[in-house]
């Protein structure tokens, strides 16, 4: 598996993945959000943020990681790499050489809230809304021994 800067010719992948990897875990999102959510993230998110993905050799992209000042904005698992250590290596990529501290977490998203428990990350908060204002509570989340920022 290698870690490696997403290129924009790898953004259909990564849109096509990030559709699979919301079907298979939020279960919360009705269709018409995940509709509204896709041209927003392959226009405008992939760019604002430092972008990497897990290429495996046999099987392509099977992840990705989002980083911006310091905040993981996304990570993304394909449904049969779940479960692989990708997400793992890519969290570990995004603290150690992205200077990733901090996470936002869907609260219904109890397997991610678990994930980034056991990467030790503890909750330091919570907001009603999520960042467009819609009703799915996020979970602030910093990396244990960081001080929040």
């Amino acid at each position: 598996m290698k870690i490696e800067q997403a290129k924009t010719r790898d953004h259909p992948t990564l849109i096509s993945l990030w559709e699979a990897s919301v079907r298979a875990t939020h279960h919360f999102l009705p269709e018409a959000e995940i509709d509204a959510l896709k041209p927003l993230i392959l226009e405008h998110y992939f760019a604002a943020v430092d972008l990497v993905c897990a290429r495996d050799e046999a099987a392509g992209i099977v992840g990705f990681c989002g980083v911006l000042d310091g905040n993981i904005e996304m990570l993304f698992i394909a449904p049969e790499a779940r479960g692989c250590g990708v997400g793992r290596q890519l969290v570990a990529h995004a603290i150690t050489k992205q200077g990733a501290a901090r996470v936002d977490v869907n609260e219904q998203n109890g397997q991610a809230l678990g994930f980034y428990q056991r990467m030790g990350f503890v909750v330091t908060g919570r907001s009603p809304l999520d960042g467009q204002g819609k009703p799915y509570p996020l979970l602030h989340m910093v990396l244990a021994g960081v001080d929040k920022v």
